[in-house]
């Protein structure tokens, strides 16, 4: 493999990571704002455990829907 196919391969996988993280980041702070509505304790409630299950889950179902659409764009 030369040098261009490793660069290639190395930006692909940094930019996956920083995508992975800024969804991280967004997944934190949409969920945590709709879902922690008082000031925490030492551990969620059961309401709140349950809203950011929900909510990850759905927002990550709804990021593969979106990453899917774009590779099938390609």
């Amino acid at each position: 493999m030369d040098n261009s196919a490793e660069l290639q391969r190395f930006l692909e996988q940094e930019k996956q990571k920083a995508m992975v993280s800024e969804m991280v980041g967004k997944l934190t702070s949409v969920c945590w704002d709709k879902c922690i509505t008082g000031t925490p304790g030492s551990k969620f409630s059961s309401s709140e455990s349950t809203c950011l299950t929900n909510c990850a889950q759905r927002y990550m179902d709804m990021s593969m829907m979106i990453m899917k659409r774009f590779q099938s764009m390609q």
